[in-house]
Order: structure tokens, then sequence, then C-alpha cells
């Protein structure tokens, strides 16, 4: 496992985040996954954002992605929710067919965070931490 850094840290921060098609209209294909997947890597870098992984059913996407801790997470998935909803139907007019307005994708969305170890690892290395000093003392 290779970890990330900047001047003063080490880290691996990894999400997954799924956002899902204005009621989960089924405007996905593999062109419009690919150019949406284009914007996200245009746009990530200036959020300190990398993808790891991309893939699309008909009315959603699932990402795997990098961050920093410096990393503004909210802004950059409202950003790439708004650059893309207008390239995506200003590229792929059919789209407008299935959708209307300006929305293309839902307002809510799945973030979770993701890691090498199983939460319950990590809470049971948390709590054994100080109890081999507190045996000698």
């Amino acid at each position: 496992m290779e970890l990330d850094s900047n001047a003063h840290s080490v880290f691996l921060l990894h999400y997954h985040l799924v956002l899902v098609v204005k009621y989960r209209r089924q405007v996905f294909d593999t062109d419009i996954s690919n150019r949406a997947k284009e914007i996200f890597e245009y746009i990530s870098p200036k959020y300190n954002i990398t993808l790891e992984e991309w893939n699309h059913g008909k009315d959603h996407v699932h990402i795997l992605f990098k961050a920093h801790p410096n990393s503004e997470i909210s802004k950059f998935i409202n950003a790439y929710k708004s650059a893309s909803s207008r390239l995506l139907k200003k590229e792929f007019p059919q789209i407008r067919q299935k959708l209307w307005k300006e929305y293309f994708w839902s307002q809510s969305f799945c973030l979770l965070t993701t890691g090498g170890a199983p939460i319950e690892v990590i809470k049971k290395y948390i709590e054994s931490q100080g109890q081999s000093e507190r045996k000698w003392k």
C-alpha cells in the first residue's frame, strides 16, 4: 500500500461516490458514461482528487477516487454535477427527451469512505491503544 503525502502529512483517503440521474431516468450508455468520466478527470485535479475506478448503470454512476485532506469534496461534487449536467445535455441532445428543466443529477448522492481494514479491526486497534502501557504501571 503506497501512501500519499504533502509537506506535513501522510495519508490515504479513498471515497466511493454514487451519483444518480434525476428521477432515475435511464440515460447512461457507454458514450455518455465515457464523456461524464472525461469531465470528472478534467475537474478533479483542481480539487486534489484522482479518479481510481469508474462504472455506470443506466441511471447512475459509481466512482472510486482518492483525495487529499485539504480537498473540498462537497464543493467538488457540486462543481462536477453542475458542469457535467450542462455539458452532457448540450453534447447529447437525446438526454433532453428523458429529462427536462436544468436538472440531470438527483440532488442527493451517496459518499462512502473506504479503507484497507474493516471498521471492526480499526475499532479494536483504537480500543487496544495504551493497554500495554497500563499493564506495566
